[in-house]
């Protein structure tokens, strides 16, 4: 499954992207993108049906938050790429309990790396991921379940704090 993690991410964005450009519903834009071994793989295609739902359903606070983030730039003068890069990454941040927020960072910068729209694609999605992903733990809007998935650091502070 972790191995399809990458490739699922990447049909996402193709996704995102054609219905962006064609205007048209999910459903069709991910049926000629989906091969036979994701769709074979019952965890795969739960991966993918439940980070393409959380984009869907919670886009609106998704771009909000990267419309804060982008300070001077009008959401419709990111390139389509990047902009949907940040929102599959931010979905897997806010939603996706099991996943890391590191690794759906690092994941976003290595797939704009690879459909890069500009040569600074990698570093734009880096700084507004990283900015945004600051601001929710601050606000103590992320929430991770699991080993690997809690900053341990912040949490022996915060014990430490309390003996005091």
């Amino acid at each position: 499954m972790k191995t399809y993690r990458r490739q699922i991410r990447e049909k996402i964005l193709q996704a995102l992207y054609t219905i962006e450009l064609r205007e048209t519903d999910i459903e069709s834009a991910v049926g000629w993108l989906l091969t036979d071994e994701i769709l074979k793989d019952p965890n795969a295609m739960k991966f993918f049906n439940m980070l393409m739902q959380n984009i869907k359903l919670h886009m609106d606070e998704i771009d909000q938050l990267i419309a804060r983030h982008t300070f001077n730039w009008d959401m419709s003068r990111i390139a389509i790429i990047d902009k949907n890069i940040l929102r599959m990454a931010l979905a897997e941040m806010l939603y996706c309990e099991d996943i890391p927020p590191k690794v759906s960072i690092n994941e976003a910068i290595e797939i704009a790396k690879k459909f890069t729209s500009t040569e600074k694609s990698s570093k734009f999605v880096n700084g507004i991921l990283d900015a945004i992903f600051n601001e929710l733990k601050a606000e103590g809007k992320i929430r991770k379940n699991g080993r690997g998935l809690i900053d341990h650091s912040t949490a022996k502070l915060q014990k430490t704090e309390n003996e005091k």
